[in-house]
Order: structure tokens, then sequence, then C-alpha cells
């Protein structure tokens, strides 16, 4: 029972770890800064360079960008979406959809939901419907823990505190499939699609309920998937199979002055993870 079929490259991760470690004794040896070893570590060079390649790394979304431009590409070619468009800069959600019913979907482009930028999110007021998706890109990330996180801790929190519905999370991106992240759908080969420069498995996809829980319905269920026409159209199109697809349920119950709620996640008929009743902590 998971959250996510999928799991942290255990391997690969010990990897990066042991090359971590190099990196931290033996970055002297590296350039032609001139420096003698303890000048070298004394003066901010390492760890100034770590900090510039990190923010370039996080700063870098075209990747992501074009992994997302070629779904939506390839969606709209097989006429399972009519037409999408990239947002304008000041507004805070990324894409808008426009599907064969005419209903729009606003898309959420996050990277991992194991970070607080997940808790920032508007539904647009003519929006149909409102998704998230998770372009994690990061191997060393563990997914089990990023989907519980970013669904049961960040999302459920916010969703109810502020009354902002969301109708699914994909979780999808490059990475899903590869050597850093083994995709369990993949042990059929068939199942790969190929889009541009990427090969894909099926996304990851979790409806949601169609309203919040309140006191008055304090247990709300998930939908259908064929409810949510933007999830339904990446399971159609990309080979998804019934049994993949997660439902997302939440209860809430008022303890004094506090509000409490669960999160349960079906897949297959089966419960994969529950929480336990949990205070809404904002983070």
């Amino acid at each position: 029972m998971t959250v996510i079929p999928c799991q942290q490259n255990k391997g690969l991760k010990e990897q990066i770890e042991r090359f971590a470690e190099v990196l931290k004794t033996e970055a002297h040896r590296l350039g032609d800064h001139g420096l003698e070893e303890r000048d070298f570590y004394n003066s901010g060079l390492f760890r100034g360079a770590i900090e510039r390649v990190r923010g370039q790394f996080s700063a870098t979304t075209s990747p992501k960008r074009e992994f997302v431009q070629h779904v939506l590409n390839h969606m709209q070619d097989r006429g399972f979406i009519t037409d999408w468009d990239r947002t304008e800069g000041a507004n805070r959600n990324d894409y808008r959809v426009r599907l064969p019913n005419n209903r729009v979907t606003v898309i959420d482009l996050k990277g991992c939901l194991d970070g607080n930028n997940t808790n920032i999110f508007e539904r647009p007021t003519d929006a149909d419907e409102f998704i998230i998706w998770s372009v994690c890109t990061n191997i060393g990330a563990n997914p089990r823990r990023n989907a519980w996180s970013g669904i049961h801790t960040r999302l459920s929190a916010e969703m109810i505190a502020r009354d902002q519905r969301v109708d699914g999370v994909v979780i999808w991106d490059m990475v899903c499939g590869t050597v850093g992240r083994p995709c369990p759908k993949l042990a059929d080969a068939a199942r790969i699609t190929d889009i541009g420069p990427f090969r894909t498995p099926p996304p990851c996809i979790y409806v949601f309920p169609a309203s919040i829980p309140d006191q008055a319905s304090p247990h709300v269920s998930a939908r259908q998937l064929v409810d949510v026409t933007m999830l339904d159209a990446f399971h159609q199109c990309f080979g998804g199979q019934d049994g993949e697809v997660n439902f997302v349920d939440f209860d809430i119950e008022t303890t004094g002055n506090e509000t409490l709620r669960r999160t349960t996640i079906r897949r297959a008929s089966a419960v994969q993870q529950e929480s336990e009743m949990t205070p809404i902590r904002r983070v």
C-alpha cells in the first residue's frame, strides 16, 4: 500500500551522497583558483560556487516548461484538448486549457510537493477545473514523501482553511520512468509514450472531491475520474489503467476551537494511505 507506485532509487541516492562527500573534500583540487587547501575552504569560494549552482538549478524552468508544452501539444494533436495557452506573467497560475466539451481547466505548475510553494495557489473564479501539476525533477527526492506531504500536509490544510477547491493533482515529469526514478507501470514497455525528446510513462493522477468538507458535510469523497475532464484526458491520452487512478477523500471534525482533518487515498478499490485526524497546521 503506497501513496504513489514509484519509489526512491536508493542506490542512486547513496551514489549522490558519496559523490557529495568527495566533492566537499576534494573541491580544492578543481579549477585554477591558485589557493592552498586551507585558504580555499576559508575563502568562501566553495560555498559561494555551490550556492550559485543551486540557485541556477532552482531558477531554471525551461526543461519543465518544455515537457509540459510537449504533453499539451500531444494532447491537442490527438483531440483530447482543444487548445492551450500560457497565462500572463502577473497571473499566479501557469496554463489555461480548453477542452472539447468547452470547459476551461487552469493548471498550476509546481515543483516537488514537499515545499512551501505548494501552499501558494489561488483558484481562478472562471476556472471550470483547477489542477495542480507537480514536476519534480530532483532525482534525489523521495516521491512517496513528496506526494503525501503535498496532498495531506499542505494542500488539504490550505484547501480547508481558505475554502479553496482543487479538483485534482497530477504527479508527472521527464524523470519519471528513468533510472533515477523507475516506474513500475513500465513493466510493460509498450506503455511508454514518446513526446518530442521525452519518453514517459502514464501520469499519476489524484482525483479530489467536488466540495470542501465543512460542519454540515464533514465527509467528502472523491469524484469519478470522468467528472474532471482534464484528468480523464491525461489518463486516456497516455494509456493509464483504471486501477492506477487515485481517489482522495477528506474528513473533518472540530475539537474545541481546533479543526482536524483526515486524508484518505484509495487506489484499485483499496485504501493506500490514510492519516489520523490531524490538526490543521498551515506551514
